[in-house]
């Protein structure tokens, strides 16, 4: 069952938008320590997908169908996850839908979607789950993020990056006020080998290319082993004292400070 002693056995994750790409890697670098993991996401059969290779490694492993948009389901999810688990101990906002684009080629309604999948879902989700991850003694919320948000020019970033800059907030503000619950929040800012990353990279590879050669460790982070493997280090006791902070998974490109 992978490494030894990082302290994930018995723990329960509950990862949205794990039915691929970094949801999923993350998915699996959790099972891989032996935490029992809930996979949500929209589309059925991918769930049904991961779930089978997270069993595959010896984890149990349940897929949950909602669209994160519906955020007053949410709450309803977090309580049947408890329920077939036996609790919560790990949190991990991934899934976003949203828009890109100039500024002035956006509606309202587009502009919102990233909000209401980003911060909005991460808020209801954490809100229900702080009950179970209050209770576990060691509770763990990690939220992604994106070092977009730093970015040199944020032209057709501008919703994206509006709508993860409230995330990362929204996980300082909890991980001040949730710290005496014994609950740490983080937020990760990943470069990774999606199934968004490699279309782009297959239709463009000149551009990707450039975008590579600007990547100090000189490659695109792997799902599971780059990203995945650094959650399962923020998740355990090796990172107990580490909360309410942005850790760059992008071989060093973005500036943070």
């Amino acid at each position: 069952m992978g490494h030894a002693g990082t302290g994930l056995e018995g723990k329960v994750a509950l990862v949205t938008g794990a039915g691929q790409g970094v949801g999923q890697g993350i998915a699996l670098a959790l099972a891989s320590e032996g935490a029992s993991v809930a996979v949500l996401g929209r589309t059925a059969t991918k769930l049904e997908r991961t779930c089978e290779v997270l069993r595959a490694r010896g984890a149990a492993a349940e897929p949950f169908v909602v669209d994160l948009v519906e955020t007053h389901r949410l709450p309803g999810v977090v309580e049947a996850v408890s329920e077939r688990f036996g609790g919560l101990d790990i949190l991990v906002n991934n899934a976003y839908t949203g828009s890109f684009g100039p500024l002035l080629s956006m509606d309202d309604e587009q502009f919102r979607l990233g909000f209401t999948s980003g911060p909005f879902a991460a808020f209801a989700l954490m809100k229900a789950a702080h009950p179970y991850l209050k209770r576990s003694g060691a509770g763990s919320v990690v939220n992604l993020v994106t070092s977009v948000m730093v970015r040199w020019d944020l032209s057709t970033y501008g919703a994206y990056a509006a709508a993860k800059s409230a995330l990362r907030s929204l996980t300082r503000a909890a991980a001040h006020e949730w710290g005496p619950d014994g609950i740490r929040v983080n937020s990760i800012a990943p470069h990774a080998m999606s199934p968004g990353y490699a279309k782009w990279q297959e239709e463009f590879p000149e551009e990707a290319a450039e975008f590579c050669a600007t990547i100090p460790l000189g490659y695109v982070g792997d799902c599971e082993q780059d990203i995945g493997r650094a959650v399962v280090m923020l998740c355990g006791p090796d990172a107990r004292y580490l909360t309410g902070a942005t850790v760059p998974l992008d071989g060093g490109q973005a500036n943070f400070d």
